[in-house]
């Protein structure tokens, strides 16, 4: 049987020819709308095929694309429309439903059409996922443009929303690279992303994160198979690996808690050997999970280090880990990562501080319209990503706990302030913190501790609908606690390290 190559959702196929015609007819679309090299061009989808045609066809002309988080709610769209200055948006028909009103005025909006396997994964009625009235579609705009005036393809990044100090997204704008830079930055993904060409890979990690994105975009440069998944559901990845003779994969450690919790009858039905290559990163693995995936999918299962604005420093074959356990892997080529303690001197081996990190050949950034936050995680040139972790006497570094308060669930980092900025402004609430508490499945769970004006004045359930009005529901955290007083520091900010305590106690890890 000939193995399919190209994009692959559900029924739909678009081979690596089409894919390329795609995309030139994108990037041709895009000039014409005046999107040229450092402009923006903002994506609200699914992993669908016009996320990967949108992105590309923006990079060709040295524009950022923008990916949004369809989870968000009209308030925060509109907050990164603004902030990006996007004129353009490419947005699933049932999430624009769901968030016409945070565009501006005098952004062009291109609606894609929802797909089948999106429409039934995430049961999406009928109505919302209907086309509305007086739109563009994106499939009619592409065909109406030209492929064969498309320019040489120029060089540049997703421009991603992280969450920062103040609750709010802020974007890592990363300067566009030399010829030089850009063939390092390549050889590097090559390397740490396991990447071949003629690869075989699925993906059903979100592509509005970062590592996500970048590995699903350098994946289709290689010219074989990239299957997106809607979501992830682990006997379907087998069923996957099994039909289509996968070679390699992305995960974040959840992905491998699900899959190594299926039965011993259904892990033995599927045909994993085409499996060569399976990168994780996003959050700590269990040692006992990624025990238990390396001795079923053998010592392929590697690991990196990194952040958004960093990009992947460390390094960790399955081989290092197994000698290191617990380790996150050793400095890669051309890059320097320090610990330091808070007296403000390089730790020695096995003593504890903060991390900071530079990979030397990768182009610089900021925060799009907040250097000074740049500036804030700059020590000396290298930058933090808020970890605090120890190297071991072979240089090996280990992660222990996180100087912030960002709490990350299932590989996806969330802050509390912007929780917590949203419960305070719940009229019956005196005060509240937020934080993550460990779980066996996600890693850490959010917690919200609330003080009421009164006892017995508000509910569980309250709290909740409160919030989901307001934020992404991945936002609203899963315990909801009320307690009578919450400490503080002399500082007035409420002590948080005294609440989160007693949840990590008997976990034997802090992150």
């Amino acid at each position: 049987m000939k193995l399919r190559t190209g994009l692959v959702s559900g029924d739909r196929h678009v081979p690596v020819a089409e894919l390329d015609e795609r995309v030139r007819r994108a990037a041709v679309g895009f000039s014409a709308l005046g999107i040229g090299a450092g402009d923006t061009v903002a994506l609200m989808l699914r992993n669908d095929f016009a996320f990967i045609e949108a992105t590309s066809g923006a990079q060709r002309l040295g524009a950022y694309a923008v990916p949004i988080n369809w989870h968000f709610k009209a308030d925060e769209v509109r907050h990164i429309l603004d902030d990006s200055a996007a004129r353009v948006l490419v947005v699933h028909a049932d999430l624009l439903v769901e968030v016409a009103g945070g565009v501006p005025a005098g952004v062009k909006v291109l609606v894609v059409e929802v797909p089948p396997e999106i429409v039934q994964a995430y049961r999406i009625a009928p109505d919302k996922a209907a086309l509305p009235g007086g739109v563009e579609r994106w499939e009619q705009w592409l065909m109406a443009q030209d492929p064969a005036l498309a320019a040489p393809a120029r060089s540049s990044e997703s421009m991603i929303y992280t969450s920062g100090t103040t609750g709010r997204p802020k974007a890592v704008r990363r300067q566009l690279p030399t010829p030089e830079q850009a063939a390092k930055v390549i050889a590097m993904r090559m390397q740490v992303y396991g990447l071949e060409p003629g690869m075989r890979t699925a993906m059903s990690a979100p592509m509005y994160h970062s590592a996500p994105n970048s590995y699903s975009m350098n994946a289709v440069r290689q010219g074989g198979l990239v299957i997106l998944l809607p979501r992830f559901d682990p006997e379907q990845l087998l069923e996957t690996i099994e039909r289509e003779r996968l070679t390699h994969m992305f995960m974040v450690p959840t992905m491998f808690v699900r899959l190594t919790k299926l039965p011993a009858e259904v892990r033995a039905r599927y045909d994993i050997s085409s499996m060569r290559f399976i990168i994780h990163a996003g959050s700590p693995c269990p040692p006992d999970v990624k025990d238990a995936m390396i001795d079923w999918f053998g010592p392929i299962v590697h690991e990196f280090y990194g952040g958004t604005e960093s990009g992947p420093a460390v390094y960790c074959t399955a081989e290092e880990w197994l000698a290191h356990r617990g380790t996150v892997g050793r400095v890669i080529d051309e890059t320097t990562v320090k610990v330091i303690t808070d007296d403000g001197r390089e730790a020695k081996p096995g003593e504890t501080g903060e991390i900071f990190m530079r990979i030397h050949y990768y182009p610089d950034f900021t925060y799009h319209n907040q250097d000074e936050k740049r500036r804030e995680i700059d020590r000396d040139g290298l930058i933090t990503c808020g970890d605090v972790g120890y190297f071991d006497e072979d240089g090996f570094l280990h992660i222990c706990d996180r100087k912030r308060d960002m709490v990350i669930v299932g590989g996806v980092n969330i802050y509390p302030a912007e929780i917590e900025a949203a419960l305070a402004a719940m009229p019956d609430v005196r005060d509240c913190a937020v934080f993550g508490v460990p779980d066996a499945e996600y890693g850490e769970v959010l917690m919200a501790l609330v003080q009421p004006f009164e006892a017995g004045s508000i509910t569980v359930e309250a709290v909740r609908s409160f919030l989901k009005g307001r934020l992404a529901d991945y936002k609203v955290p899963r315990l909801i606690e009320f307690r009578d007083e919450l400490p503080r520091e002399d500082s007035g900010k409420i002590f948080k390290r005294l609440l989160r305590e007693p949840y990590w106690r008997d976990a034997k890890r802090a992150v």
